[in-house]
């Protein structure tokens, strides 16, 4: 499937703000009109009234219209990617930054991810000898092995960048030096490329120009080494039993096989030339520092990891287990998942935590089958066959240190150090952002409540004098926006926020809860104003009267920030805990407030 198939859809997020946005925009024009001509109607029709009507339905408009939903959006999004660089990723689309709180499974690659992507060879082993390169040092014998280890040197290409090539080309200038098994003078004069048919690679040198032997070396899964070398059922599965024993202790394992050919004898392709098979070569892949702890907070915080390779079974089992997945022995290999259809893999994909001996091509499969059961699915990718699965997922994560730039592209995240835990600094820092905007939604609603009743209240009392005029609408905003964006924001994470499920991918912001939160904290707010302008109604002046009232309206903002920073912990320690937009923001109301009464 080609990238441009796949689209974008807009999350649940912008299309609610959008949403609520638009009908309180309708809202507040209408309002505006229907307030002014009441006003206006109901006092004489005078020209005092009708400017008070239009200064009163001006007022109610800019009560009821949302203006700080997009504005929080947006400020929330843009410093959350600033926070979430600060743990290496990069951000290349806003909306995961959304998506990543919401987040059920992490489908990551073992090698570089999990593990540190630092091979070093640490099993040789033939048919008939076996050495552990961790255990003996020096020089290697008897001599099949030193063989084993020319010829899979000879199937890497030289100056790789390969972590597998380079620790065989280091282990072979260890263990090889000054024998006749290097070849610095060989010329390559053919590379058969891996292919999805073949998973193995193979070199064809000469030992000089216009020599009519070559000698045609191949390394690649033990399966693609033995179908390449034709061998009888027998001979296969004692080498397959061979890879799997290796294979339980976690090395990667790759198998080693040569031939020597004439100039006509070679073919156009490596699988019709009668390869002899040489040997298994181990390289161990430590996980990185971490992956285990992280591991568990995301079990913890109800994420399923799911691991793909292209590795043995056996490997990924081992590092399955040691790296903490859960059900480590649910496996499907590369080979069943491509004998599914896709309404089958559906069926089975629930029961699965790691993927082995998986093509790139596949992954957009597993994506799929995932999103199908309703899952909010992350992935990760650094292949150029990985684009179309990374552009799929809801969160599509690439790697800059190994990553093709196509993968890139394709992302909405770059891991800029390629860790596994910094994949889960950014999701705890996503759900930290998505429960700050609730917070701040459930504010901006709160304020607005007694802003709208305190506008309208005085227009159907038909005796009382305006209560808020434009201007003190105003001054609330140099309050309110930046409570509702830099307060906020700024506020730490709930120390619980990783010990419990993601968020409904379904789940609304503007939710009935949300709202009956905000609204009776609103209404509370909104009866002590009147309570506070009918004690002194009649025995003040109206201006003072509406001085007192309005003076109240922006210490009760400044009460109802406090109140909202956190729903988790009392109020008493969230006074005590930090957050200096919190005391700029209080210090600079009350220094204003002191300068304009």
């Amino acid at each position: 499937m080609s990238l441009g198939a796949i689209t974008d859809q807009p999350t649940r997020l912008r299309q609610e703000t959008a949403r609520i946005v638009r009908v309180l925009a309708i809202w507040g024009i209408g309002a505006c009109v229907t307030v002014a001509v009441w006003y206006a109607l109901t006092r004489g029709a005078t020209l005092v009234s009708v400017r008070d009507g239009i200064l009163a339905g001006i007022a109610m408009a800019m009560g009821i219209l949302p203006e700080e939903f997009p504005v929080v959006l947006t400020v929330f999004l843009a410093i959350g990617a600033w926070r979430i660089s600060r743990s290496n990723v990069l951000t290349r689309r806003m909306p995961a930054i959304e998506m990543l709180g919401a987040a059920t499974v992490l489908c990551v690659d073992k090698t570089g991810t999990l593990t540190r992507n630092q091979m070093s060879v640490r099993i040789l082993e033939t048919m008939d000898y076996r050495t552990d390169l961790t255990l003996a040092r020096g020089v290697v014998e008897p001599e099949p092995l030193h063989r084993l280890l020319e010829d899979a040197i000879l199937a890497s290409r030289p100056g790789s960048l390969d972590p597998m090539d380079r620790a065989l080309e280091l282990v072979g200038a260890d263990l090889l030096s000054g024998t006749e098994h290097l070849h610095p003078d060989w010329t390559l004069a053919r590379e058969y490329p891996i292919t999805e048919k073949l998973l193995a690679v193979s070199h064809a040198w000469t030992p000089s120009i216009g020599s009519d032997r070559f000698t045609v070396v191949s390394k690649g899964s033990p399966e693609a080494i033995i179908d390449l070398c034709h061998l009888e059922e027998d001979a296969a599965a004692k080498i397959q039993r061979r890879a799997q024993e290796l294979a339980f202790s976690g090395p990667r394992v790759l198998a080693v096989a040569r031939t020597t050919q004439g100039r006509d004898g070679l073919t156009a392709i490596a699988h019709d030339m009668p390869f002899t098979f040489v040997g298994l070569v181990g390289f161990d892949d430590p996980l990185r520092d971490g992956v285990k702890d992280a591991v568990k907070e995301c079990q913890s915080a109800g994420i399923r990891v799911v691991m793909i390779t292209g590795d043995h079974p056996a490997t990924a089992r081992a590092i399955a287990a040691s790296a903490g997945i859960a059900n480590p022995d649910s496996l499907m290999t590369g080979e069943e998942l491509a004998r599914l259809d896709d309404i089958d893999l559906q069926l089975w994909i629930e029961n699965v935590s790691f993927f082995a001996r998986v093509v790139p091509a596949e992954k957009l499969r597993i994506v799929r089958a995932l999103q199908s059961r309703g899952h909010v699915v992350a992935m990760t990718g650094d292949g150029v066959n990985d684009a179309p699965a990374l552009r799929a997922a809801h969160i599509g994560i690439a790697m800059v240190g190994r990553g093709a730039d196509v993968a890139r592209e394709a992302a909405d995240l770059v891991l800029l150090d390629d860790q596994f835990t910094s994949i889960v600094a950014a999701i705890r820092l996503g759900r930290r952002i998505y429960a700050n905007i609730r917070k701040a939604v459930v504010f901006i609603i709160s304020v607005h409540v007694p802003i709208f009743g305190l506008s309208i209240i005085p227009v159907i009392a038909g005796d009382w004098p305006l209560l808020l005029l434009p201007l003190h609408i105003v001054f609330l905003e140099f309050v309110i926006d930046p409570s509702c964006t830099l307060v906020f924001e700024a506020e730490r994470a709930d120390p619980l926020g990783m010990q419990g499920p993601p968020r409904s991918p379904d789940e609304r912001l503007f939710s009935t809860s949300t709202l009956l939160v905000a609204i009776a904290q609103g209404i509370a707010f909104l009866t002590a104003g009147l309570v506070i302008f009918c004690i002194y109604f009649g025995k003040e002046s109206d201006a003072n009267v509406r001085g007192l009232t309005f003076e109240f309206l922006v210490v009760g903002v400044l009460g109802i920030i406090t109140i909202n920073r956190s729903w988790s912990v009392s109020l008493y320690k969230t006074m005590r805990t930090p957050n200096v937009a919190h005391v700029h923001v209080t210090a600079g109301t009350v220094i204003l407030l002191g300068l304009t009464t």
